[in-house]
């Protein structure tokens, strides 16, 4: 396979690694559409058995559709390799992210309507592929990707049915083989003392076991599955959500742990994860709905109820939902008293204390202050239809088309330093909670000494510098706003006119910070038509959007409030800085990076939506 080109798509990144293959981030090269690749390991196209399977089954995945189901558009064999074009999910901020990273982020604790909530999306989709007479068999956190639909989070399934194509054996050894690639380990080193007292190998065992817990019995000893497998890895799913834990040995339930929850979640577990097939439930939403018929069960009953290998417990249960089962009460070894406990002096050791002439060490408490955010003053753009690009500038500026933007508003300056530096003693760092770079010090002018932020003399009007993409994100999330599209960034930059510069025809160094020695304080510089500042030079801004060198293109077909490519590499700057050219600073011209970049040149301000 060549390193950017497969088939029709070119490779721009990737973006997933798992043990069914490799995930990227791919544009194909004629309709000009970015997708997601699932190219499968290229060692199965030798493996008979697979090609059978595949050929038999996959033809039935591009026939699925439901609106929690990633989209296969194709599946496709070139360069000796299989693998299924997708549609490529991705969050808020363009971003590729799975069910365990967004609950890695979010370490609050699940309300029980949010877990129903999250729960009703993924049972809704098992239920249309078991309709369907498919299985997935690889229901896991990594497999279920997180995007946002009107402020709600929104659920995809991916990898249907692989598991089956490929085969369990290969699963449960690529499982494995996967996580110690990843993690630079020799398999051969797998098993060797020195690799079992390494920490590497207690990380890889933990990423394994992740896995490994959802796989149902059957499973684990490479039997034949259907669909009962997906409704034990449901009840996994599940019980994490709720625990944030794995079910494995004898495991606390839900009734005895959670006690503001009051629906019948210990009910649910006993009818998803049972070791036998048969004793599970058929349909997923059927059991959510069940949750909500069985409150009774789940206030009284459930609460006695700490595991339902015991009889007993079971039995007094099922009655409670009218579900009785036959069962003998187990007989108890000993009589009850029979077996009186010691007891034990609270401290032995007390007699031996003796009063110490130094205090023990006391922290001092610390006063939790809240940091109010320094807001800049905003203008309301109206909605309407604007001309986007430009005719005298690169090829990624064309073609010069219409395009319609619904109601924003915009910062009048880009975000300054006591801005921001109010912002990093919020956060407490200079990382973000991905562990992201929000800012390198060093490039910027603002200082820190014994853990105080401060900043450098005469700079605190001036824009913030040396700021990542990540860094602007979580700037705008903290005052309750967002980056601005790189098509609202530029129709906000014309100010009203349809001109090559904020200012008009031509720009002077009187008009605005370039070809300079330093950055100047923001509002220094007449505004444009908006009443925006800075909208030339000074520093430049940081965009919502990924850079796409036909963007143009795109938008001149999707006209409706354009946001650029779905993923890429870099991100878009626009507006041009202080050590820049005149050429830098004309409306339509398009800057990018890496999104971890920074240098004394990079800046940004927030925009929000307005109904």
């Amino acid at each position: 396979m060549d390193k950017d080109q497969i088939g029709d798509y070119t490779l721009l990144k990737q973006i997933g690694q798992g043990s069914l293959g490799s995930v990227y981030l791919a544009e194909h090269r004629f309709v000009k559409k970015q997708y997601a690749l699932k190219v499968l390991p290229k060692e199965l196209s030798e493996d008979r058995d697979f090609i059978q399977r595949f050929e038999k089954d996959v033809s039935s995945l591009a026939t699925l559709d439901h609106p929690h189901l990633v989209k296969v558009h194709d599946i496709c064999f070139a360069d000796g390799c299989y693998f299924l074009v997708t549609d490529c999910i991705v969050d808020e901020v363009g971003e590729t992210t799975n069910l365990s990273q967004y609950l890695s982020l979010n370490k609050e604790r699940l309300t029980e309507s949010q877990v129903l909530y999250l729960l009703s999306q993924i049972a809704s989709c098992l239920d249309y592929l078991h309709g369907k007479k498919i299985a997935h068999e690889n229901l896991k956190l990594s497999n279920i990707l997180v995007s946002q639909k009107e402020g709600q989070i929104h659920l995809y399934l991916s990898d249907v049915a692989l598991s089956h194509i490929v085969g369990t054996g290969q699963v449960l050894s690529r499982t494995y083989k996967a996580v110690a690639e990843k993690m630079g380990i020799p398999l051969t080193e797998t098993y060797s003392a020195k690799a079992q007292d390494s920490t590497k190998l207690k990380t890889l065992h933990q990423s394994f076991l992740q896995n490994y817990a959802f796989l149902a019995p059957e499973q684990k000893i490479n039997q034949a599955t259907s669909a009962k497998a997906d409704i034990y890895a449901f009840g996994v799913l599940a019980y994490f959500l709720i625990m944030r834990t794995f079910p494995e040995g004898f495991f606390p339930l839900p009734s005895k742990v959670m006690t503001d929850y009051k629906l019948a979640w210990d009910y649910f577990f006993y009818h998803t994860l049972q070791s036998d097939p048969l004793k599970r439930a058929t349909r997923c939403s059927m059991l959510l709905q069940e949750l909500d018929k069985t409150k009774a069960y789940s206030a009284g009953a459930a609460h006695d109820l700490e595991q339902w290998q015991e009889p007993k417990r079971l039995e007094q249960v099922e009655v409670a939902i009218g579900k009785k089962v036959a069962m003998s009460a187990p007989k108890p070894v000993l009589a009850k008293g029979e077996i009186s406990r010691p007891t034990y002096e609270e401290d032995p050791g007390a007699v031996f204390q003796t009063e110490s002439a130094v205090a023990p060490y006391k922290p001092a408490e610390q006063e939790h202050i809240d940091i109010e955010p320094l807001q800049s003053e905003m203008v309301v753009i109206h909605g309407d239809e604007f001309m986007l690009g430009s005719n005298d500038g690169a090829r990624d500026e064309r073609p010069v088309h219409k395009i319609r933007l619904s109601n924003f508003a915009i910062d009048i300056h880009p975000v300054t330093n006591e801005q921001f530096e109010r912002f990093l003693e919020a956060m407490g760092g200079e990382k973000d909670c991905n562990n992201n770079d929000i800012i390198i010090l060093r490039d910027s002018r603002i200082r820190k000494s014994a853990g105080t932020y401060h900043i450098e003399s005469g700079y605190a009007k001036h824009p913030i510098v040396g700021v990542t993409w990540y860094g602007a994100v979580a700037y705008a999330k903290w005052v309750g706003k967002r980056l601005p599209t790189e098509a609202e960034w530029e129709i906000a930059a014309k100010g009203g006119l349809s001109a090559l510069y904020p200012t008009g025809s031509n720009i002077e160094r009187s008009q605005a910070n370039f070809f300079s020695t330093d950055t100047t304080s923001v509002m220094s510089y007449p505004p444009n038509g908006y009443g925006l500042f800075d909208m030339a030079g000074n520093v430049y801004e940081w965009c919502q959007d990924w850079y796409g060198y036909n963007a143009y293109d795109v938008s001149q077909a999707e006209p409706e409030n354009p946001k650029g490519p779905i993923q890429g590499v870099y991100r878009v700057l626009r507006g041009g800085c202080w050590k820049g050219l005149r050429e830098d600073l004309r409306c339509a011209h398009r800057h990018r990076n890496n999104p971890k970049s920074v240098n004394s040149t990079y800046g940004f301000r927030c925009a929000t939506d307005v109904k």
